[in-house]
């Protein structure tokens, strides 16, 4: 059945950022290290884990994405159950989650982490368009003259608005 022009919605209508609604945030990941490129990737989750990030119950402050036989893995991420959501089965809210990306960004990711000294951080934890997404950065650590430096810009940004308001 045809619908008029009017009642079409364009696939260009759809902006990148479409339907995303954070779940949860590594701030201290900007802090200790520099992010260099972001990937994001699909995690493989239960039922109740997803009830429980709709309810605002995840943190990924603890956790970090380490490579294993050609795969990632979301390790020491921490997901509380709801009570109401998992009855019939015993809920590990820190076991270790798959990460799904594609074959080529895997490729890239294990030639950066192995040869190049790159660590793979998570950043964000997200829905977009109804799925989790986990936005992971490829980073390099700061030694501690860098995070003081970090932490002087910060001051000074800070100071310049204040007295630009005033």
């Amino acid at each position: 059945m045809n619908h008029p022009k009017s009642e079409r919605r364009p696939n260009s209508d759809r902006r990148p950022d479409s339907g995303r609604k954070l779940i949860a945030e590594n701030r201290r990941a900007r802090f200790d290290y520099f992010i260099e490129d972001r990937y994001e990737a699909g995690l493989v989750l239960q039922g109740w884990e997803v009830k429980s990030m709709r309810a605002g119950k995840a943190q990924i402050t603890e956790g970090y994405v380490f490579l294993k036989n050609g795969e990632a893995f979301l390790y020491g991420a921490h997901v509380a159950p709801l009570p109401t959501a998992s009855t019939h089965l015993i809920a590990d809210p820190v076991r270790t989650r798959k990460l799904l990306l594609n074959r080529v960004e895997l490729q890239r990711l294990v030639g950066s982490v192995e040869r190049a000294g790159y660590t793979l951080v998570p950043l964000e934890l997200y829905f977009r368009d109804g799925r989790v997404k986990l936005s992971v950065g490829l980073a390099k650590g700061k030694k501690q003259h860098d995070k003081r430096a970090t932490e002087k810009d910060r001051d000074w940004q800070r100071d310049k608005a204040r007295l630009m308001r005033h």
